[in-house]
């Protein structure tokens, strides 16, 4: 895509990069590629396994907010620390600045309070590492993020229901929230917990089996956090191992039993997660969901774009 005067800005408000080289290289091949990269992560101020001490980590936030010649604020990665600032971020800030911010995983405890707080739309969406220092960089993630920044409107299709088991037919409409699972499980019962009257819920997450994923989405459906829900869709959930203890119960009798409990439709097959090829999911925007024995067609709009 052309890129004049995009200006991207980076911050590390959970964990550090793992490859320090490989994410040097990665920013100058966004700056080869014509984007004004403003780099607010400093290496040499990492503190254990996050991107810095909470107050480093605030002060880069804080800094891409501020940046008048930012229009895009990505996150570094995910991994854990954005838990730690939630009391002192200022949201309104976050809000008022009119960046688009984007990150996915553990940036969820980020999106959801920026929405809940002032109404502010964010992206489930590329993360520095490792979707932007990819020496061969994944064409569906790029497109996916750069075309929905351009909008008006976005659209992502689900073809392969994880699971095995064809999906629930629907034709529904709502505002589009959610993210990764245990992110949304660490924040319910908090005052940065919201879920959307009469939306659509995305989840995601890794290395989580399935009885643990059963175990979380009941834990939101008892809590009331799935009333009134137009549907429920499950992205990708990867990374763990069955075991002769499980002796049969695998995602497909997980998605099975949430299907025979949940009074929403529950769908799969959403490329949305850990994974290279990552939709990108505006946080809050409207969408419209319809589902056929194919797949189904996600189509977001009325969120805010370059």
């Amino acid at each position: 895509m052309s890129t004049p005067n995009i200006g991207i800005a980076i911050a590390a408000p959970s964990g550090r990069p793992l490859d320090i080289d490989a994410y040097l290289q990665g920013v100058q091949r966004l700056r080869q590629q014509g984007f004004l990269v403003h780099d607010y992560y400093d290496d040499d101020k990492k503190f254990q396994r996050f991107g810095g001490t909470d107050e480093d980590r605030l002060a880069q936030l804080n800094a891409a907010a501020a940046d008048p010649a930012v229009q895009v604020v990505v996150a570094l990665r995910g991994s854990y620390g954005m838990s730690r600032l939630l009391p002192a971020i200022d949201f309104r800030k976050m809000a008022d600045s009119g960046k688009l911010f984007s990150g996915y995983s553990d940036f969820t405890a980020f999106q959801m309070p920026l929405l809940k707080q002032t109404g502010r739309i964010s992206f489930g969406g590329p993360m520095m590492c490792d979707d932007f220092i990819r020496p061969e960089p994944v064409a569906y993630t790029l497109k996916q993020f750069w075309d929905c920044l351009r909008g008006p409107l976005h659209t992502v299709r689900g073809a392969v229901a994880q699971g095995g088991a064809d999906n629930p037919l629907v034709d529904v409409n709502g505002k589009l929230w959610g993210g990764n699972l245990a992110m949304m499980v660490s924040l319910l019962g908090t005052p940065y917990f919201q879920a959307l009257e009469q939306g659509i819920c995305f989840i995601e997450d890794i290395s989580e089996h399935p009885y643990r994923i059963e175990r979380m989405v009941l834990q939101l459906f008892y809590a009331g956090a799935l009333d009134g829900q137009r549907a429920l869709v499950l992205g990708d959930f990867s990374g763990y191992k069955l075991t002769p203890m499980d002796n049969g119960y695998d995602f497909e009798a997980m998605l099975a039993y949430l299907r025979s409990r949940l009074p929403i439709p529950v769908l799969s097959g959403l490329p949305f997660g850990h994974v290279k090829e990552r939709a990108t999911l505006p946080y809050g925007g409207m969408a419209h969901l319809v589902s056929d024995e194919r797949g189904f067609e996600l189509t977001i709009s009325d969120y805010p774009t370059l």
